[in-house]
């Protein structure tokens, strides 16, 4: 019990770290073809049923949504060329509005099949096996390695010779790297993952 309670809490202290240190990274996810926000337009746009998208947006943008639906769908009926360009004017409208509500800008659908990593494969197939133990084992992983990499960095140079100031400037900057990489962590489990993230990147003040 005591083993799956560190299991967990770490999963959460790294994806909260993840969202905040590096929200563009996370956000990217949802521009691929292959991502969730484009599955849902192409189930929409097959069904005639707009709710699948309108999830994804803040509901001050619903209008703008359901009047870019309608045009993809009345010029969807034209022919199959007319039909792929709707297709793809819906897809970009929604992810560029679903990134606004996030904060975020819009830089372009990307392609699918992208290498997103261990960790986003493994966390929707999360959600369909409803099993989050791989995610789990990744994240632990992660954490234990990023932690054992700082550490082991600084602590290889902080015995340096008072006279050498190179040696002393390294030391420094693997010592600084060190420390904001554990007050992140800290900050992460004390906040509260919810809701949209702006793509801001967290500052903290220099040691």
């Amino acid at each position: 019990m005591k083993k799956l309670y560190w299991n967990l809490l770490v999963t959460f202290l790294l994806l909260s770290l993840v969202v905040i240190l590096s929200p563009g990274e996370v956000s990217t996810h949802c521009d691929g073809l292959d991502g969730p926000v484009v599955l849902a337009a192409q189930r929409a746009l097959e069904s005639g049923d707009i709710n699948p998208v309108l999830i994804w947006v803040q509901p001050e943008d619903e209008d703008l949504i359901k009047e870019a639906f309608k045009k993809a769908e009345e010029i969807r009926k034209l022919n199959p060329d007319a039909k792929a360009m709707a297709d793809m004017y819906f897809y970009e409208t929604l992810v560029r509005v679903h990134r606004a509500g996030e904060g975020a800008p819009y830089t372009g659908l990307k392609p699918g099949g992208r290498d997103l990593g261990p960790a986003i494969p493994a966390a929707d197939k999360a959600l369909k096996d409803g099993n989050i133990e791989n995610v789990t084992l990744i994240i632990t992983q992660t954490l234990r390695e990023g932690l054992a990499e700082h550490f082991h960095n600084v602590l290889a140079k902080k015995d340096f010779a008072k006279d050498d100031l190179e040696a002393g400037r390294e030391f420094v900057e693997a010592y600084v790297m060190y420390i904001h990489y554990v007050e992140g962590l800290y900050e992460a489990a004390l906040s509260k993952a919810e809701g949209h993230f702006p793509e801001e990147a967290v500052e903290h003040e220099g040691h």
